[in-house]
Protein backbone atom coordinates (compact mmCIF):
# COMPACT_ATOMS: atom_id res chain seq x y z
CA UNK A 1 0.00 0.00 0.00
CA UNK A 2 1.32 2.92 -2.16
CA UNK A 3 3.07 4.36 -3.59
CA UNK A 4 3.52 3.89 -4.33
CA UNK A 5 6.12 4.47 -7.21
CA UNK A 6 4.74 4.08 -10.46
CA UNK A 7 5.70 1.21 -13.14
CA UNK A 8 5.60 4.13 -16.03
CA UNK A 9 7.74 6.21 -15.06
CA UNK A 10 5.87 9.91 -13.41
CA UNK A 11 6.21 13.34 -14.94
CA UNK A 12 9.14 15.11 -13.48
CA UNK A 13 9.11 18.86 -14.46
CA UNK A 14 10.83 20.63 -11.62
CA UNK A 15 10.07 24.14 -13.18
CA UNK A 16 6.95 23.95 -15.12
CA UNK A 17 4.51 21.63 -12.87
CA UNK A 18 6.02 22.02 -9.64
CA UNK A 19 6.07 26.06 -10.36
CA UNK A 20 2.51 25.68 -10.98
CA UNK A 21 1.88 23.17 -7.76
CA UNK A 22 3.68 25.64 -5.63
CA UNK A 23 1.78 29.33 -7.15
CA UNK A 24 -0.92 27.82 -8.75
CA UNK A 25 -0.39 30.06 -11.47
CA UNK A 26 -2.03 29.81 -15.13
CA UNK A 27 0.76 31.00 -16.80
CA UNK A 28 3.78 29.61 -15.24
CA UNK A 29 4.18 27.64 -18.49
CA UNK A 30 3.17 28.13 -21.89
CA UNK A 31 3.50 24.13 -22.39
CA UNK A 32 3.31 21.61 -19.84
CA UNK A 33 5.99 19.47 -21.46
CA UNK A 34 9.27 18.16 -19.54
CA UNK A 35 11.35 19.73 -22.66
CA UNK A 36 9.45 23.14 -22.34
CA UNK A 37 10.35 23.59 -18.61
CA UNK A 38 12.34 26.96 -17.67
CA UNK A 39 15.81 25.29 -16.66
CA UNK A 40 16.97 28.70 -15.30
CA UNK A 41 14.20 29.01 -13.28
CA UNK A 42 15.83 28.26 -9.58
CA UNK A 43 13.32 26.24 -7.24
CA UNK A 44 11.76 27.86 -4.75
CA UNK A 45 11.89 26.40 -1.18
CA UNK A 46 8.02 24.69 -1.48
CA UNK A 47 9.53 23.06 -4.62
CA UNK A 48 12.83 21.71 -3.17
CA UNK A 49 10.71 20.47 -0.37
CA UNK A 50 7.96 18.95 -2.52
CA UNK A 51 10.78 17.34 -4.87
CA UNK A 52 11.82 15.86 -1.46
CA UNK A 53 9.15 14.09 -0.41
CA UNK A 54 8.43 12.63 -3.99
CA UNK A 55 11.78 10.37 -2.85
CA UNK A 56 11.41 7.10 -2.79
CA UNK A 57 13.46 6.46 0.26
CA UNK A 58 12.01 9.13 2.07
CA UNK A 59 8.35 7.45 1.81
CA UNK A 60 9.94 4.88 3.78
CA UNK A 61 11.73 6.83 6.75
CA UNK A 62 9.03 8.77 7.28
CA UNK A 63 7.14 6.09 7.83
CA UNK A 64 9.49 4.61 10.28
CA UNK A 65 9.84 7.86 12.22
CA UNK A 66 6.39 8.35 12.57
CA UNK A 67 6.20 4.71 13.94
CA UNK A 68 8.87 5.07 16.04
CA UNK A 69 7.47 8.12 17.44
CA UNK A 70 4.23 6.60 18.38
CA UNK A 71 5.37 3.20 19.83
CA UNK A 72 7.72 5.77 22.30
CA UNK A 73 4.91 7.85 23.07
CA UNK A 74 2.36 5.21 23.66
CA UNK A 75 5.01 3.71 26.35
CA UNK A 76 5.81 6.50 27.83
CA UNK A 77 4.92 8.16 31.03
CA UNK A 78 2.71 10.25 28.80
CA UNK A 79 1.16 7.55 27.18
CA UNK A 80 -2.10 8.45 28.37
CA UNK A 81 -1.77 11.98 26.11
CA UNK A 82 -1.13 9.64 23.26
CA UNK A 83 -4.11 7.71 23.41
CA UNK A 84 -6.50 10.99 24.79
CA UNK A 85 -5.35 12.60 21.08
CA UNK A 86 -5.99 9.43 19.01
CA UNK A 87 -9.37 8.97 20.21
CA UNK A 88 -10.29 12.82 20.41
CA UNK A 89 -13.98 12.97 18.14
CA UNK A 90 -14.31 16.13 16.04
CA UNK A 91 -16.40 16.41 13.12
CA UNK A 92 -20.28 16.81 12.41
CA UNK A 93 -22.33 14.50 14.29
CA UNK A 94 -25.64 14.76 12.06
CA UNK A 95 -23.55 13.74 8.79
CA UNK A 96 -21.90 10.83 10.93
CA UNK A 97 -18.95 12.49 11.07
CA UNK A 98 -18.09 13.11 14.54
CA UNK A 99 -15.20 10.59 14.18
CA UNK A 100 -11.64 10.19 16.31
CA UNK A 101 -8.42 11.11 15.14
CA UNK A 102 -7.43 7.90 14.70
CA UNK A 103 -10.62 7.02 12.67
CA UNK A 104 -10.02 10.39 10.19
CA UNK A 105 -6.19 9.31 9.49
CA UNK A 106 -7.26 5.67 8.98
CA UNK A 107 -10.47 6.53 7.18
CA UNK A 108 -9.63 10.07 5.38
CA UNK A 109 -6.25 10.72 4.89
CA UNK A 110 -5.68 7.08 3.82
CA UNK A 111 -7.84 7.84 0.73
CA UNK A 112 -5.17 9.97 -0.28
CA UNK A 113 -2.91 7.62 -0.45
CA UNK A 114 -5.21 4.99 -1.95
CA UNK A 115 -6.29 7.72 -4.52
CA UNK A 116 -2.67 7.37 -5.92
CA UNK A 117 -2.72 3.58 -5.98
CA UNK A 118 -6.43 4.13 -8.04
CA UNK A 119 -4.22 6.33 -10.51
CA UNK A 120 -1.13 3.82 -10.90
CA UNK A 121 -3.27 0.73 -11.11
CA UNK A 122 -5.04 2.63 -13.97
CA UNK A 123 -2.13 3.57 -15.71
CA UNK A 124 -0.59 0.26 -15.79
CA UNK A 125 -4.10 -1.61 -16.85
CA UNK A 126 -4.26 1.43 -19.77
CA UNK A 127 -1.24 1.87 -20.74
CA UNK A 128 1.38 0.14 -18.45
CA UNK A 129 2.57 -3.66 -18.22
CA UNK A 130 -0.67 -4.86 -17.26
CA UNK A 131 -2.01 -4.04 -20.62
CA UNK A 132 -0.76 -7.20 -21.46
CA UNK A 133 -1.98 -9.93 -19.41
CA UNK A 134 0.71 -12.43 -21.14
CA UNK A 135 3.23 -10.27 -20.53
CA UNK A 136 2.36 -9.68 -16.90
CA UNK A 137 1.29 -13.64 -15.99
CA UNK A 138 4.52 -14.08 -14.08
CA UNK A 139 4.21 -10.93 -11.17
CA UNK A 140 0.37 -11.29 -11.10
CA UNK A 141 0.60 -14.90 -10.09
CA UNK A 142 3.52 -14.22 -7.69
CA UNK A 143 1.11 -11.59 -6.07
CA UNK A 144 -1.71 -13.77 -6.33
CA UNK A 145 0.37 -16.61 -4.42
CA UNK A 146 1.90 -13.69 -2.05
CA UNK A 147 -1.59 -13.27 -0.35
CA UNK A 148 -3.03 -16.91 -0.58
CA UNK A 149 -0.31 -18.41 1.22
CA UNK A 150 0.17 -16.08 4.35
CA UNK A 151 -3.81 -15.92 4.28
CA UNK A 152 -3.32 -19.96 4.68
CA UNK A 153 -0.55 -19.63 7.09
CA UNK A 154 -2.39 -17.38 9.46
CA UNK A 155 -5.55 -19.22 9.21
CA UNK A 156 -3.61 -22.31 10.06
CA UNK A 157 -1.94 -20.49 13.67
CA UNK A 158 -5.57 -19.45 14.61
CA UNK A 159 -7.81 -22.07 13.62
CA UNK A 160 -8.72 -23.05 17.45
CA UNK A 161 -9.48 -19.75 17.80
CA UNK A 162 -12.76 -18.35 15.78
CA UNK A 163 -12.58 -14.91 17.44
CA UNK A 164 -8.96 -14.38 16.05
CA UNK A 165 -9.69 -16.01 12.87
CA UNK A 166 -10.80 -13.09 10.94
CA UNK A 167 -7.41 -11.32 11.17
CA UNK A 168 -6.30 -13.50 8.12
CA UNK A 169 -6.29 -10.59 5.87
CA UNK A 170 -3.37 -8.70 7.99
CA UNK A 171 -0.37 -10.98 6.83
CA UNK A 172 -1.35 -10.23 3.18
CA UNK A 173 -0.92 -7.04 2.19
CA UNK A 174 2.46 -5.16 0.87
CA UNK A 175 3.51 -1.66 2.24
CA UNK A 176 5.06 -0.98 -1.68
CA UNK A 177 6.46 2.65 -0.11
CA UNK A 178 8.43 1.16 2.45
CA UNK A 179 9.93 -1.64 0.28
CA UNK A 180 10.59 0.34 -2.91
CA UNK A 181 12.65 2.77 -0.32
CA UNK A 182 14.35 -0.18 0.99
CA UNK A 183 15.20 -1.43 -2.38
CA UNK A 184 16.68 2.52 -3.71
CA UNK A 185 18.43 2.24 -0.16
CA UNK A 186 20.53 -1.72 -0.76
CA UNK A 187 19.89 -1.78 -4.11
CA UNK A 188 22.14 1.06 -6.41
CA UNK A 189 23.38 -1.65 -8.96
CA UNK A 190 20.69 -4.25 -8.73
CA UNK A 191 18.95 -5.46 -12.36
CA UNK A 192 16.11 -2.69 -13.31
CA UNK A 193 14.14 -5.61 -14.04
CA UNK A 194 14.01 -6.67 -10.90
CA UNK A 195 12.34 -3.48 -9.69
CA UNK A 196 9.73 -3.42 -12.30
CA UNK A 197 8.91 -6.72 -10.92
CA UNK A 198 8.30 -5.63 -7.69
CA UNK A 199 6.64 -2.65 -8.95
CA UNK A 200 3.93 -5.21 -10.95
CA UNK A 201 3.68 -7.38 -8.14
CA UNK A 202 2.65 -4.45 -5.49
CA UNK A 203 -0.30 -3.32 -7.97
CA UNK A 204 -1.47 -6.28 -8.71
CA UNK A 205 -1.05 -6.90 -4.15
CA UNK A 206 -2.74 -3.42 -4.46
CA UNK A 207 -5.56 -4.45 -6.35
CA UNK A 208 -5.92 -7.71 -4.67
CA UNK A 209 -6.20 -5.67 -1.32
CA UNK A 210 -8.39 -2.85 -2.10
CA UNK A 211 -10.39 -6.01 -3.10
CA UNK A 212 -10.15 -7.57 0.36
CA UNK A 213 -10.75 -4.57 1.97
CA UNK A 214 -14.49 -3.85 0.01
CA UNK A 215 -15.78 -7.24 -0.02
CA UNK A 216 -15.00 -8.71 3.72
CA UNK A 217 -14.27 -5.65 5.66
CA UNK A 218 -17.42 -3.63 4.56
CA UNK A 219 -20.11 -2.88 7.19
CA UNK A 220 -23.92 -3.33 6.71
CA UNK A 221 -24.06 -1.90 2.98
CA UNK A 222 -26.70 1.33 2.76
CA UNK A 223 -27.60 1.61 -1.24
CA UNK A 224 -28.78 4.87 -1.37
CA UNK A 225 -25.75 6.80 0.38
CA UNK A 226 -23.74 4.13 -2.31
CA UNK A 227 -26.06 5.18 -5.58
CA UNK A 228 -25.79 8.77 -4.10
CA UNK A 229 -21.85 8.75 -4.42
CA UNK A 230 -22.06 7.43 -8.03
CA UNK A 231 -23.63 11.14 -8.79
CA UNK A 232 -20.18 13.02 -7.30
CA UNK A 233 -18.10 9.96 -8.52
CA UNK A 234 -19.52 10.83 -12.30
CA UNK A 235 -19.17 14.90 -12.09
CA UNK A 236 -15.51 14.13 -11.40
CA UNK A 237 -14.84 11.44 -14.00
CA UNK A 238 -16.96 13.51 -16.62
CA UNK A 239 -14.75 17.14 -15.70
CA UNK A 240 -11.09 15.89 -15.35
CA UNK A 241 -11.99 13.60 -18.65
CA UNK A 242 -13.55 16.77 -20.97
CA UNK A 243 -10.71 19.46 -19.13
CA UNK A 244 -7.86 17.60 -18.64
CA UNK A 245 -5.54 21.19 -19.66
CA UNK A 246 -7.47 23.20 -17.43
CA UNK A 247 -6.90 20.89 -14.19
CA UNK A 248 -3.31 20.58 -15.09
CA UNK A 249 -2.32 24.00 -15.58
CA UNK A 250 -4.68 25.90 -12.67
CA UNK A 251 -4.10 24.34 -9.50
CA UNK A 252 -6.49 25.89 -7.53
CA UNK A 253 -8.75 24.64 -10.14
CA UNK A 254 -8.96 21.42 -8.38
CA UNK A 255 -9.42 22.68 -4.88
CA UNK A 256 -11.75 24.46 -5.86
CA UNK A 257 -13.70 21.71 -7.99
CA UNK A 258 -12.50 18.79 -7.77
CA UNK A 259 -11.64 18.71 -4.00
CA UNK A 260 -15.14 19.26 -3.10
CA UNK A 261 -16.48 16.55 -5.30
CA UNK A 262 -13.75 14.01 -3.88
CA UNK A 263 -14.79 14.74 -0.25
CA UNK A 264 -18.31 14.38 -1.19
CA UNK A 265 -17.62 11.09 -3.18
CA UNK A 266 -15.74 9.73 -0.18
CA UNK A 267 -18.39 10.87 2.77
CA UNK A 268 -21.17 8.90 0.80
CA UNK A 269 -19.24 5.97 0.52
CA UNK A 270 -18.74 6.41 4.40
CA UNK A 271 -22.08 6.71 4.88
CA UNK A 272 -22.88 3.45 2.88
CA UNK A 273 -20.82 1.61 5.46
CA UNK A 274 -17.66 0.69 2.46
CA UNK A 275 -14.53 1.49 4.08
CA UNK A 276 -14.26 4.46 3.06
CA UNK A 277 -10.44 4.26 1.44
CA UNK A 278 -12.44 2.35 -1.50
CA UNK A 279 -13.21 6.15 -2.26
CA UNK A 280 -9.53 6.98 -2.84
CA UNK A 281 -9.39 4.34 -5.79
CA UNK A 282 -12.73 4.68 -7.48
CA UNK A 283 -11.56 8.35 -7.73
CA UNK A 284 -8.36 7.71 -8.89
CA UNK A 285 -9.21 5.17 -11.60
CA UNK A 286 -12.09 8.43 -12.86
CA UNK A 287 -8.97 10.11 -13.69
CA UNK A 288 -8.22 10.18 -17.44
CA UNK A 289 -4.44 8.63 -18.08
CA UNK A 290 -4.02 8.67 -21.95
CA UNK A 291 -3.37 12.08 -23.05
CA UNK A 292 -6.26 14.42 -24.82
CA UNK A 293 -4.79 15.33 -28.08
CA UNK A 294 -8.10 17.43 -29.20
CA UNK A 295 -6.75 20.56 -27.88
CA UNK A 296 -3.26 20.86 -28.57
CA UNK A 297 -0.40 18.77 -27.20
CA UNK A 298 -1.12 15.27 -25.08
CA UNK A 299 -2.13 16.05 -21.69
CA UNK A 300 -1.94 13.16 -18.62
CA UNK A 301 -3.60 14.52 -16.44
CA UNK A 302 -3.27 11.78 -14.61
CA UNK A 303 0.85 12.33 -14.14
CA UNK A 304 -0.26 15.72 -13.57
CA UNK A 305 -2.02 14.75 -10.30
CA UNK A 306 -0.18 11.90 -8.94
CA UNK A 307 3.16 14.99 -8.84
CA UNK A 308 0.90 17.25 -6.76
CA UNK A 309 -0.60 14.68 -4.51
CA UNK A 310 2.24 12.31 -4.08
CA UNK A 311 4.35 14.72 -1.38
CA UNK A 312 0.98 15.40 0.41
CA UNK A 313 0.64 11.59 0.91
CA UNK A 314 4.06 11.08 1.26
CA UNK A 315 4.64 13.51 3.96
CA UNK A 316 1.54 14.16 6.16
CA UNK A 317 -1.49 11.35 5.05
CA UNK A 318 0.69 7.99 5.63
CA UNK A 319 2.74 9.86 8.04
CA UNK A 320 0.23 10.53 10.31
CA UNK A 321 -2.08 7.36 9.39
CA UNK A 322 0.98 5.19 11.02
CA UNK A 323 1.64 8.02 13.84
CA UNK A 324 -1.95 6.97 15.12
CA UNK A 325 -2.01 3.48 14.06
CA UNK A 326 1.56 2.24 15.06
CA UNK A 327 0.93 3.14 18.66
CA UNK A 328 0.53 0.29 20.86
CA UNK A 329 0.97 0.25 24.31
CA UNK A 330 2.99 -3.46 25.17
CA UNK A 331 3.46 -3.25 28.83
CA UNK A 332 7.05 -3.39 29.28
CA UNK A 333 9.06 -6.74 28.73
CA UNK A 334 6.82 -8.95 30.07
CA UNK A 335 3.36 -7.47 27.52
CA UNK A 336 6.14 -7.97 24.61
CA UNK A 337 6.77 -11.40 25.30
CA UNK A 338 3.32 -12.05 25.73
CA UNK A 339 2.33 -10.31 22.85
CA UNK A 340 4.69 -12.11 20.68
CA UNK A 341 3.55 -15.55 22.44
CA UNK A 342 0.11 -15.07 20.73
CA UNK A 343 -1.78 -16.76 17.89
CA UNK A 344 -2.70 -13.57 16.00
CA UNK A 345 1.17 -12.33 16.75
CA UNK A 346 2.55 -15.73 15.46
CA UNK A 347 0.07 -15.80 12.45
CA UNK A 348 0.67 -12.51 11.37
CA UNK A 349 4.63 -12.57 11.45
CA UNK A 350 4.81 -16.41 9.90
CA UNK A 351 2.49 -15.21 7.14
CA UNK A 352 4.54 -12.14 6.47
CA UNK A 353 8.27 -13.57 6.94
CA UNK A 354 7.58 -16.89 5.91
CA UNK A 355 4.47 -17.10 3.36
CA UNK A 356 4.74 -13.98 1.47
CA UNK A 357 8.28 -15.45 0.03
CA UNK A 358 6.52 -18.53 -0.54
CA UNK A 359 3.84 -17.71 -1.53
CA UNK A 360 5.89 -15.61 -4.31
CA UNK A 361 8.37 -17.86 -4.21
CA UNK A 362 6.40 -21.14 -5.35
CA UNK A 363 3.57 -19.15 -7.42
CA UNK A 364 6.40 -17.37 -9.61
CA UNK A 365 8.06 -21.00 -10.27
CA UNK A 366 4.91 -22.72 -10.76
CA UNK A 367 3.96 -20.35 -13.92
CA UNK A 368 7.37 -20.34 -15.63
CA UNK A 369 6.69 -24.36 -15.41
CA UNK A 370 3.29 -24.16 -16.67
CA UNK A 371 3.54 -21.64 -19.45
CA UNK A 372 7.15 -21.63 -20.01
CA UNK A 373 7.44 -18.47 -19.58
CA UNK A 374 10.95 -17.25 -17.98
CA UNK A 375 12.08 -14.13 -15.42
CA UNK A 376 13.87 -11.73 -17.07
CA UNK A 377 17.61 -13.02 -18.17
CA UNK A 378 19.07 -10.34 -15.93
CA UNK A 379 18.56 -11.35 -12.65
CA UNK A 380 18.59 -15.07 -11.08
CA UNK A 381 16.57 -16.69 -8.59
CA UNK A 382 18.26 -15.49 -5.35
CA UNK A 383 17.25 -11.80 -6.73
CA UNK A 384 14.01 -12.69 -6.90
CA UNK A 385 14.13 -14.15 -3.62
CA UNK A 386 15.33 -10.90 -2.32
CA UNK A 387 11.91 -9.65 -3.54
CA UNK A 388 9.92 -11.67 -2.02
CA UNK A 389 11.29 -11.33 1.28
CA UNK A 390 10.67 -7.35 0.20
CA UNK A 391 7.02 -7.71 -0.20
CA UNK A 392 6.91 -9.41 4.00
CA UNK A 393 6.97 -5.49 4.71
CA UNK A 394 3.61 -4.92 5.41
CA UNK A 395 2.85 -2.34 7.62
CA UNK A 396 0.47 0.39 6.06
CA UNK A 397 -2.37 -1.38 4.58
CA UNK A 398 -1.50 -4.02 7.55
CA UNK A 399 -2.00 -1.65 9.99
CA UNK A 400 -5.37 -0.77 8.27
CA UNK A 401 -6.37 -4.44 8.30
CA UNK A 402 -5.69 -4.99 11.80
CA UNK A 403 -7.93 -2.08 12.71
CA UNK A 404 -10.56 -3.29 10.72
CA UNK A 405 -10.57 -6.76 11.65
CA UNK A 406 -11.04 -6.56 15.53
CA UNK A 407 -12.67 -4.31 18.35
CA UNK A 408 -10.39 -1.56 19.29
CA UNK A 409 -10.68 -2.73 22.87
CA UNK A 410 -9.50 -5.70 21.82
CA UNK A 411 -6.21 -7.29 23.25
CA UNK A 412 -5.90 -9.27 19.71
CA UNK A 413 -5.50 -5.90 17.80
CA UNK A 414 -2.58 -4.84 19.39
CA UNK A 415 -1.38 -7.91 19.38
CA UNK A 416 -1.71 -7.86 15.80
CA UNK A 417 0.13 -4.31 15.35
CA UNK A 418 2.61 -5.79 17.47
CA UNK A 419 2.98 -8.51 14.95
CA UNK A 420 2.91 -6.44 11.80
CA UNK A 421 5.50 -3.94 13.63
CA UNK A 422 7.74 -6.77 13.63
CA UNK A 423 7.19 -8.56 11.12
CA UNK A 424 7.80 -5.56 8.69
CA UNK A 425 11.11 -4.78 10.83
CA UNK A 426 12.07 -8.49 9.98
CA UNK A 427 11.64 -8.63 6.16
CA UNK A 428 13.07 -5.50 5.87
CA UNK A 429 16.38 -6.77 7.44
CA UNK A 430 16.25 -9.96 5.91
CA UNK A 431 15.47 -8.63 2.41
CA UNK A 432 18.04 -5.44 2.28
CA UNK A 433 20.68 -8.49 3.60
CA UNK A 434 20.23 -10.88 1.22
CA UNK A 435 19.64 -7.81 -1.56
CA UNK A 436 22.60 -5.82 -0.19
CA UNK A 437 25.24 -9.02 -1.13
CA UNK A 438 23.30 -9.58 -4.63
CA UNK A 439 24.01 -5.63 -5.29
CA UNK A 440 27.72 -6.00 -4.74
CA UNK A 441 27.79 -9.09 -7.07
CA UNK A 442 26.68 -7.15 -9.68
CA UNK A 443 28.63 -4.16 -8.79
CA UNK A 444 31.93 -6.16 -8.92
CA UNK A 445 30.48 -7.72 -11.98
CA UNK A 446 28.63 -4.73 -14.00
CA UNK A 447 27.94 -7.93 -16.78
CA UNK A 448 25.63 -9.73 -14.98
CA UNK A 449 25.64 -13.41 -13.97
CA UNK A 450 23.93 -16.32 -15.58
CA UNK A 451 20.78 -15.69 -16.65
CA UNK A 452 18.06 -18.20 -14.87
CA UNK A 453 16.94 -18.97 -18.26
CA UNK A 454 20.14 -21.11 -18.80
CA UNK A 455 20.07 -22.26 -15.15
Amino acid sequence: MPPHSSLTPALDTSGAVDALAADGSAGAAQTLSPENAPENRKPSRLSRLLAFLREETVAGVLLVVAAVLAILWANSPFADNYFALRDLKVGYEPWHLNLSLGTWAADGLLAIFFFLVGLELKREFVAGDLRDLGKAAVPIAAAVGGVVVPALIYAAVNLAGPETLGGWAIPTATDIAFAVAVLAIVGSHLPSALRLFLLTLAVVDDLLAITIIAVFYADDVHVLPLLLALVPLAVFGLVTHRFPRFFARRTWAAWVILVPLAAVTWALVHEAGIHATVAGVLLGFAVPVMGAKASGEPVELAEHLEHRVRPLSAGFAVPVFAFFSAGVAVGGWDGLTTALAAPVTLGTIAGLVVGKPLGIMGATWLTTKLTGRKLDASFQWIDLLGVALLAGIGFTVSLLISELSFDPAAAAGDQAKVAVLTASVLAAVLAGGLLAVRNRRYRDNPAGVTSPAAS
